[in-house]
């Protein structure tokens, strides 16, 4: 077994590989090789799938359900804003700087600690999984979704992302619409059609004038929120259609199907969802996870921001090290404070919840 110094200096090793090494989403081949690597090396059998790397714990059982340990290893590209080398694993002070120290490099250094502590572990009520997955930035199809299967039947998925080591209980879910209001086309200087561009406008004030009447405690109102138009061919044709676009950030509250009826019936014209794959999740406070949590004095909230929470169809908890705010930020760091608690933290937690007590 190692020391907890050891599991520390070991993690941020592994940590400062990552950065090293580019994982942009849909091109995370070589981190993943440096997970299943460092996996097998320290004893920990594992599978790897395109880009991601699945392990159980030793005493795997496919009669039980299964706790599942995840988090992604692919990042967003670096902003303009960067001064430091985006890969360069600068250590100052407690700060580890990088692209992808702090979402979620992190989560996955910690988690990764927290699952070789209990390997070996047996008599436990439920499996203990550990997948390190790819394609997080962009949702795609290649990343947790594609590994679900592997998985079985998941009781409660641990998801880690910055968030202070807090657990987000609920998590926004995510809908493009795309919204067409129809006229009928002429010439501009007779005043000839019905300008679609007209249309839309009604239908888009009808949308920004809109105001739910459901409040998540957790995450607030639902939110819709027109961000693009296009209409028109040329100055004197009065357009016979309008394009636009509408981003629905929605609570645990209200489901796709009930939102894109609403917005069919506000915009007046024709409303398609491009997808309606990023769901809201929720998680009780009194759930036994994060029950355990807070009285280890960890505060439960909700969360703004979309993880692959929305993809896994099983309860979930987001908690992670590293802060929110320095996600996708210029000179991205974490405190390797944080990465030393969370792994005590995430051994704590985890072992109390698959323990037969």
């Amino acid at each position: 077994m190692k020391t907890a110094d050891q599991l520390f200096d070991r993690s941020i090793s592994l940590l400062r590989s990552m950065i090293k090494t580019p994982s942009f989403s849909r091109q995370e081949h070589d981190t993943a090789s440096l997970i299943e690597s460092f996996l097998c090396e320290h004893g920990m059998e594992c599978t790897r799938a395109g880009n991601n790397v699945v392990a159980f714990a030793r005493d795997y059982d496919p009669a039980r359900a299964t706790l599942l340990l995840n988090s992604h290893h692919d990042t967003v590209r670096p902003n303009s804003g960067y001064r430091r080398d985006p890969f360069s694993p600068d250590i100052e002070g407690d700060r580890l700087y990088g692209l992808g120290s702090n979402d979620a490099g992190a989560s996955v250094v910690s988690l990764v600690a927290a699952f070789s502590r209990l390997y070996h572990d047996s008599g436990h009520r439920l499996n203990l999984c550990l997948a390190i997955t790819a394609e997080e930035e962009v949702s795609g199809s290649g990343g947790i979704e594609s590994v679900l299967p592997m998985i079985g039947t998941i009781d409660l998925a641990v998801v880690g992302e910055p968030t202070s080591m807090n657990p987000a209980i609920s998590e926004r879910g995510l809908m493009v619409v795309d919204c067409t209001a129809h006229g009928r086309g002429g010439h501009a200087a007779r005043g000839e059609g019905d300008n679609a561009l007209y249309r839309a406008l009604d239908g888009i004030n009808r949308i920004r004038a809109h105001r739910f009447d459901r409040i998540s405690p957790w995450l607030g109102d639902t939110m819709m929120t027109v961000t693009q138009i296009n209409a028109g061919t040329q100055h004197n044709v009065i357009p016979a259609s309008c394009d636009y676009v509408v981003d629905v950030r929605m609570t645990e509250l209200y489901t796709h199907e009930e939102l894109l009826d609403l917005i069919s019936e506000l915009c007046g014209g024709t409303a398609v969802a491009r997808s309606m794959r990023l769901r809201p999740s929720h998680i009780s406070a009194d759930h036994p996870f994060v029950s355990y949590a807070a009285g280890l004095g960890l505060t439960p909230f909700g969360s703004p921001t979309i993880s692959d929470q929305a993809l896994i169809a099983a309860p979930s908890v987001k908690i992670g090290p590293g802060d929110s705010a320095r996600s996708h930020t210029a000179d991205e760091y974490v405190l390797l404070s944080q990465i030393r608690s969370a792994i005590d933290i995430y051994t704590d937690i985890i072992k109390h919840y698959i323990s037969n007590e």
